[in-house]
């Protein structure tokens, strides 16, 4: 008789557990449905329209800024971990939008459904099990892209300066190599026009040159020259 009392007991206690148990929901998902209803996040985190799935916007924000105030880590990659631990599914491609039957705009209390998988991909099959795989690659890889502390964003900073300064140094460079190739040119277009400007001075007999001895050629390239000095100078 009191074997029995004592199962009865047992049962009881048991059910009354996992009676408290539901009623509490689990820390990080009434975190997130906070995160998500706040409207002072809304341009990172938020509701669809109708309010049974939330979108992540901005995801580098969300990690940076959001993540580490509720949770003990910075990785955004970590955070969709944990919802698909709790059954959520993308279900969008072009973003970061998340769905769960139970986690609605303005229900909380639903929260309490919602239950922790346990080794939930084991019970998948094989095709699903791959897209899973492929999805959490793409989550680590958009992770390991996010820096997760002050300091990287602070060696970032400094490189993209000094990235700056030497994008400007080229510019200078590349400025003064184009003035003296720009001058260069003209100097050689200068002395092209320069020989074009030589006009041959000997006389012509029914359109053709004339070739005169070397003496009278001379007297008459000079004869010619002072003519043009004395054009000049009236």
């Amino acid at each position: 008789m009191n074997k029995e009392v004592c199962m009865k007991h047992a049962c009881v206690k048991s059910a009354s557990s996992e009676h408290v148990k539901r009623a509490t929901p689990p820390s990080f998902l009434l975190k997130t449905h906070t995160l998500v209803e706040d409207p002072e996040t809304n341009d990172i985190i938020s509701w669809n329209d109708q309010g049974n799935t939330f979108i992540v916007w901005r995801p580098v924000e969300l990690a940076r800024d959001l993540i580490p105030t509720l949770f003990k880590h910075s990785n955004f990659s970590s955070f969709v971990r944990q919802l698909n631990t709790y059954g959520f599914r993308k279900v969008a491609s072009g973003r970061w939008e998340f769905h769960n039957n139970m986690f609605r705009r303005g229900e909380s209390r639903l929260l309490c459904e919602i239950q922790r998988r346990k080794a939930w991909a084991s019970k998948l099959p094989p095709s699903l099990v791959k897209t899973t795989t492929k999805e959490s690659n793409d989550h680590q890889r958009f992770s390991s892209s996010v820096p997760s502390s002050p300091s990287s964003y602070v060696s970032l900073s400094y490189e993209n300066k000094r990235l700056k300064r030497e994008n400007g140094a080229l510019c200078l460079e590349l400025a003064s190599t184009k003035k003296k190739c720009s001058e260069l040119l003209n100097l050689v277009a200068f002395h092209l026009n320069s020989k074009k400007m030589v006009v041959d001075q000997r006389p012509k007999l029914f359109g053709v040159r004339l070739e005169l001895p070397r003496e009278k050629r001379r007297v008459h390239e000079e004869f010619s020259e002072n003519m043009s000095a004395l054009s000049s100078q009236s």
